[in-house]
């Protein structure tokens, strides 16, 4: 079992939700290699691409990001996203028990529209996922 007993993690979770702040991703990382306990890493309001520079190949980490897009020219949407990274370097160990701790994380970064596993930073590039959150979303009128 994750353990994600730090107040700082459910602070960040607010604040990337609030409609009042800049703040619109936060990232998870374990304390140590051998440690399950998970600890607020960084956060910060430059979005995907500013998180991809944050994540360690030798790393499994969690993310929670806000995307905001247009739906059209009148309109536009904000969605949440969980991204589950596992760095192409990550040791087999860490790798083994991800599953398990992405359990955890749900039940503390509750409200998302997609999970997103990574495994490359070019797995959370802006256009695909803004594709995954329009057809999780539901009425598209522009043909995705």
């Amino acid at each position: 079992m994750a353990d994600l007993s730090d107040p700082k993690i459910d602070e960040a979770y607010q604040d990337v939700r609030s409609d009042k702040s800049d703040t619109n991703w936060l990232l998870l990382d374990y304390e140590s290699d051998r440690s399950d306990k998970l600890k607020l890493t960084a956060t910060g309001s430059g979005g995907l691409t500013e998180l991809r520079e944050q994540l360690d190949d030798g790393k499994a980490s969690y993310a929670y990001v806000r995307v905001q897009y247009a739906n059209d020219k009148e309109s536009k949407r904000e969605k949440f996203i969980l991204v589950v990274w596992i760095g192409p370097n990550c040791k087999v160990m860490r790798k083994a028990k991800i599953s398990v701790h992405a359990a955890d994380v749900k039940n503390v970064l509750r409200v998302f529209s997609i999970e997103v596993p990574a495994r490359e930073k070019d797995d959370l590039k802006e256009e695909p996922i803004i594709i995954k959150l329009r057809k999780a979303g539901g009425a598209s009128y522009d043909g995705v």
